[in-house]
């Protein structure tokens, strides 16, 4: 009598889940999120802003979840080594890149960078409409339409105005200039998941859009 079990050569690939819900969600949000701002939505119009509170959430959510979640969401599971970073780079490039339960050292050190720079574009962007919220914001838009200006009237009793305009310039050039550089990272990030893919012989975004990876 035969054994029809598989344990050799027929088996199903294992399947592992690195990556959870609440990864795959604050991971593809701030991804929608970004190329939203950076690319389509106008700069300061309401639309643009309810996307950055919007990815403040998402951010402070993934920022939680470092600390709370499954082992392979939590920062101590992908702490920034720069060494092994550039070690891990140097194997990619030789075509043999090792497998991690989850972010690699490069990709690690990426995803610091990416939420440092989101942090700094949220803030400087909170600095700029003076912490006001979205709808706050359309309110008075609505109001100005209408011909009411003096919503708009900032200056406080001791005559400060002129310092706020000053840090609010400061606040929108680093808005920009970060805002940018996190297009760039993504990029660079972009790019190196499809290296990757193909040195491991497996789609590394497939992995982040079902959580499953063979």
């Amino acid at each position: 009598m035969s054994d029809h079990s598989d344990t050799g050569a027929h088996a199903a690939p294992e399947i592992a889940q690195p990556w959870d819900p609440v990864v795959r969600l604050t991971h593809w949000s701030i991804a929608a999120a970004v190329i939203a701002n950076g690319l389509l939505t106008k700069p300061g119009g309401t639309i643009h802003i309810w996307i950055g509170w919007a990815a403040m959430a998402v951010l402070a959510l993934r920022l939680v979840w470092g600390l709370i979640g499954p082992a392979e969401a939590r920062f101590a599971s992908f702490l920034p080594d720069p060494r092994a970073a550039v070690s891990h780079l140097a194997l990619l490039l030789r075509g043999r890149p090792r497998e991690h339960s989850s972010h690699n050292p490069a990709g690690a050190i990426m995803a610091y960078a990416l939420w440092a720079c989101l942090a700094v574009v949220i803030g400087t962007g909170l600095v700029m409409t003076g912490g006001k919220s979205p709808i706050t914001i359309a309110e008075e838009k609505t109001a100005v339409a209408a011909g009411d200006w003096s919503v708009l009237v900032t200056e406080g009793a001791d005559g400060r105005h002129g310092d706020d305009e000053g840090l609010g310039d400061v606040a929108e050039e680093v808005h920009e200039v970060m805002a940018n550089l996190m297009l760039l990272l993504a990029l660079l990030h972009v790019a190196g998941v499809a290296v990757e893919s193909r040195a491991l012989g497996r789609n590394l975004v497939r992995g982040m859009v079902t959580g499953r990876r063979r």
